[in-house]
């Protein structure tokens, strides 16, 4: 029988480790379930979540060009519970605010006009940023 990604297989957890859990799958062969794909929340220690002899059902993610084998349960779990969203909340609860109506520029000379003011702003917030700290009154010697 052959080992194919995607696949969903029920297991037999021969081994856990500080990095995943090691599954018997059927005709003797072995897959690693990685730790990051244990569980759908965060996984401390593999051992909180499976024990050895535990019966699981996992999904092939992979197979590498050795032969090793990839398994996943958090992925059918998200399959089984499709996450949804809370449902979005409509308008603001700010009474009578209204967002600024954004004017854009139409012509050229609207916008080298907007752009010559804007940089006009920034260059002056930066001269007086940089004369303040020049006039600190401190002197080297």
């Amino acid at each position: 029988m052959q080992i194919e990604v995607g696949a969903i297989y029920e297991g037999r957890v021969t081994g856990i480790t500080k990095f995943g859990a090691f599954v018997q799958l059927p005709e003797n062969r072995t897959g690693l379930v990685h730790i990051s794909e244990v569980s759908t929340g965060f996984v401390k220690e593999v051992s909180d979540h499976l024990q050895e002899n535990q019966e699981v059902r996992v999904l092939v993610i992979g197979v590498d060009d050795n032969g090793r084998i990839n398994l996943s349960i958090k992925r059918l779990l998200q399959q089984a519970e499709p996450q949804q969203r809370p449902p979005r909340r409509s308008g603001s609860k700010r009474v009578g605010w209204q967002p600024k109506p954004v004017s854009q520029p139409t012509t050229f000379e609207e916008m080298m006009s907007k752009f010559k003011a804007d940089s006009d702003d920034k260059m002056s917030s930066l001269r007086r940023n940089t004369e303040s700290r020049r006039g600190t009154g401190r002197r080297r010697g």
